[in-house]
């Protein structure tokens, strides 16, 4: 176990070399579980910015729905993952970095502080061959099987219990949100649940928290309830956008003609963290047309590109058990939930 370099949002650290990071993995090429992945070694040697303490994370290949806990790890900024060494897989993770692969920069004489003593393994443990052979782990009927941060996030990580409050003390703590943003995701988590669950009072319970959401976020409540039966066809619409087209995300009211019973389209869910978009205006980042299935490890290819935003992440304020996770994964939009925008 490495010591923790108690590591808060916006801090300045440099990426440990190469050699210096090899040294700290076994032979599967991870530490603490957690894998190096090939995509992260062009950064080895930068000076970056802690974008959020990754004490905690959602987990998608287990489809857990709780929180799982982290330690000594964060997420920098702007690093995501190409997926040059994942078959071009499209993602755009956001990249997980062990604290023992980073040294704290001092901003005062701009020198990079070795934190002391980091994990060390056996010399011949990992070397760089190993680690690129490491991003497969076999065959399939469907094709080769990857392995990431993604899909053993599971391993790496361990159960967090929802009420655990020291979570959210956490993310003050570490800088990822100041008091009052926790205060005011958990004060309207609350009201979602209230809503949910009252057994009295709902046309009550149902306009307070409306009212609230306004009041404190500036936007309706992001609630998506579609209207098409489930088996009959969505609607389709194909704008043929590229990458930094100016676009505008919909109305509720104009997507949720677009979804079914289970809000989905086409098979592509729309959650309450995209409907906090709704209304915003951003560019695209790229089209999406393959992934890495987290589940199975193979490469998932999609007939009906999805469209990714700059600056568009999920902010973890609506995912029930799971919130203010800093993951920051981008969601993925159908056109016909986009609109372009001239521009000025």
């Amino acid at each position: 176990m490495s010591r923790s370099l108690r590591l808060r949002a916006g801090d300045l650290v440099e990426i440990r070399s190469k050699q210096e990071i090899l040294a700290t993995l076994d032979e599967h090429a991870a530490l603490e579980g957690l894998p190096f992945m090939p995509e992260m070694l062009p950064f080895c040697g930068k000076r970056v910015r802690v974008a959020a303490v990754a004490h905690k994370t959602c987990e998608t290949a287990h489809r857990t729905w709780q929180a799982r806990r982290l330690h000594r790890t964060v997420h920098l900024e702007g690093l995501r993952c190409d997926g040059s060494a994942h078959g071009g897989c499209q993602a755009d993770c956001n990249f997980f970095w062990k604290e023992a692969w980073l040294k704290p920069v001092d901003e005062r004489d701009g020198r990079a502080r070795d934190a002391g003593p980091h994990p060390a393994l056996a010399p011949a443990a990992c070397d760089e061959a190993r680690l690129q052979a490491s991003t497969e782990v076999g065959e399939t009927p469907d094709g080769k099987r990857y392995s990431c941060q993604a899909t053993r996030l599971f391993e790496s990580s361990e159960p967090l219990l929802w009420w655990d409050p020291r979570q959210y003390l956490r993310d003050v703590l570490s800088g990822n949100h100041s008091l009052g943003h926790v205060a005011r995701v958990l004060w309207l988590a609350f009201l979602q649940e209230c809503f949910r669950r009252t057994p009295f009072g709902y046309r009550i319970v149902k306009s307070l928290r409306e009212w609230m959401h306004r009041r404190l976020t500036g936007h309706d409540v992001t609630d998506i309830d579609g209207t098409i039966p489930v088996g009959q066809p969505t609607p389709t619409g194909r704008l043929g956008l590229k990458v930094g087209e100016l676009v505008r995300i919909k109305s509720r009211s104009e997507i949720v003609k677009t979804l079914n019973t289970r809000r989905t389209n086409r098979g592509l869910s729309f959650d309450a963290e995209m409907g906090a978009y709704c209304g915003h205006v951003a560019r695209v980042r790229r089209a999406v047309t393959q992934i890495i299935d987290e589940e199975s490890g193979t490469m998932r290819h999609m007939d009906n590109p999805c469209i990714t935003l700059e600056g568009v992440y999920c902010r973890g304020e609506y995912s029930s058990c799971r919130l203010l996770c800093p993951r920051a994964i981008p969601p993925y939009w159908r056109e016909i939930w986009l609109e372009r925008v001239a521009e000025r």
